[in-house]
Protein backbone atom coordinates (compact mmCIF):
# COMPACT_ATOMS: atom_id res chain seq x y z
CA UNK A 1 0.00 0.00 0.00
CA UNK A 2 1.62 3.35 -0.68
CA UNK A 3 2.65 5.74 1.99
CA UNK A 4 1.84 9.34 3.18
CA UNK A 5 3.46 11.18 5.36
CA UNK A 6 1.55 13.76 7.41
CA UNK A 7 2.84 16.56 9.32
CA UNK A 8 0.32 18.21 11.69
CA UNK A 9 0.43 21.75 12.68
CA UNK A 10 2.65 21.29 15.77
CA UNK A 11 5.29 19.83 13.71
CA UNK A 12 4.59 15.90 14.44
CA UNK A 13 4.94 13.41 11.62
CA UNK A 14 3.18 10.74 11.08
CA UNK A 15 3.50 8.13 8.80
CA UNK A 16 -0.06 6.07 7.28
CA UNK A 17 -0.76 3.45 4.58
CA UNK A 18 -3.41 4.24 2.52
CA UNK A 19 -5.79 2.63 -0.12
CA UNK A 20 -5.12 3.09 -3.56
CA UNK A 21 -8.48 5.57 -4.68
CA UNK A 22 -9.34 7.15 -2.03
CA UNK A 23 -8.59 10.60 -1.45
CA UNK A 24 -6.03 12.41 0.40
CA UNK A 25 -8.22 13.50 3.16
CA UNK A 26 -10.39 10.16 3.74
CA UNK A 27 -6.51 8.83 4.01
CA UNK A 28 -5.94 10.91 6.79
CA UNK A 29 -9.37 10.86 8.02
CA UNK A 30 -9.04 7.15 8.54
CA UNK A 31 -5.83 7.43 10.19
CA UNK A 32 -7.36 9.24 12.50
CA UNK A 33 -5.59 12.36 12.54
CA UNK A 34 -8.21 14.63 14.16
CA UNK A 35 -6.42 17.98 12.85
CA UNK A 36 -7.88 17.72 9.51
CA UNK A 37 -11.44 18.56 9.91
CA UNK A 38 -12.75 17.97 6.53
CA UNK A 39 -16.58 19.45 7.63
CA UNK A 40 -18.05 18.65 4.04
CA UNK A 41 -16.75 15.34 3.68
CA UNK A 42 -15.11 16.05 -0.01
CA UNK A 43 -17.92 18.13 -1.24
CA UNK A 44 -15.59 20.94 -1.65
CA UNK A 45 -17.85 23.56 -0.19
CA UNK A 46 -15.85 24.53 3.56
CA UNK A 47 -11.68 24.28 2.59
CA UNK A 48 -11.12 22.27 6.07
CA UNK A 49 -9.37 19.67 4.68
CA UNK A 50 -6.31 22.75 2.99
CA UNK A 51 -2.97 21.17 3.25
CA UNK A 52 0.29 21.92 1.65
CA UNK A 53 2.05 19.33 -0.79
CA UNK A 54 5.43 18.85 -0.66
CA UNK A 55 7.11 21.02 -3.45
CA UNK A 56 9.35 17.90 -5.15
CA UNK A 57 5.64 16.13 -5.20
CA UNK A 58 3.62 19.18 -6.67
CA UNK A 59 4.18 17.88 -10.65
CA UNK A 60 2.73 14.28 -9.92
CA UNK A 61 -0.24 15.53 -7.99
CA UNK A 62 -3.22 16.23 -10.60
CA UNK A 63 -3.84 19.60 -11.33
CA UNK A 64 -6.00 21.83 -9.32
CA UNK A 65 -9.52 22.99 -10.73
CA UNK A 66 -11.24 26.34 -11.01
CA UNK A 67 -13.28 25.29 -8.01
CA UNK A 68 -10.83 24.21 -5.90
CA UNK A 69 -8.87 27.26 -6.67
CA UNK A 70 -12.20 29.70 -5.74
CA UNK A 71 -12.13 27.54 -2.45
CA UNK A 72 -8.58 28.03 -1.84
CA UNK A 73 -8.68 31.83 -2.56
CA UNK A 74 -11.17 32.35 0.71
CA UNK A 75 -8.15 30.54 3.02
CA UNK A 76 -5.63 32.95 4.49
CA UNK A 77 -2.90 30.97 5.07
CA UNK A 78 -2.50 29.68 1.22
CA UNK A 79 1.05 29.30 -0.31
CA UNK A 80 1.48 28.28 -3.86
CA UNK A 81 1.90 24.97 -2.52
CA UNK A 82 -2.11 24.75 -1.07
CA UNK A 83 -4.26 22.04 -2.18
CA UNK A 84 -7.60 20.63 -0.73
CA UNK A 85 -6.86 17.46 0.53
CA UNK A 86 -10.66 15.88 -0.89
CA UNK A 87 -9.49 16.67 -4.48
CA UNK A 88 -6.64 14.50 -4.63
CA UNK A 89 -6.78 10.77 -5.26
CA UNK A 90 -4.26 9.07 -3.29
CA UNK A 91 -2.85 6.90 -6.57
CA UNK A 92 0.16 4.54 -5.68
CA UNK A 93 2.70 6.97 -7.95
CA UNK A 94 2.06 9.15 -5.08
CA UNK A 95 3.62 7.01 -2.73
CA UNK A 96 6.13 8.72 -0.15
CA UNK A 97 3.90 11.79 -0.53
CA UNK A 98 4.35 14.08 2.29
CA UNK A 99 1.84 16.83 2.95
CA UNK A 100 1.43 18.99 5.96
CA UNK A 101 -2.03 20.52 7.71
CA UNK A 102 -2.48 24.28 6.84
CA UNK A 103 -3.40 26.09 9.67
CA UNK A 104 -7.21 26.54 10.64
CA UNK A 105 -8.45 30.03 8.48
Amino acid sequence: MPKLIVVGRSGDLREIEGGSGRSIMEVIRCAGIGELLAICGGCLTCATCHIYIDPAFCHRVPPMTEEEDELLSLCDHRTEHSRLACQIPFLPELDGLKVQIAAEG
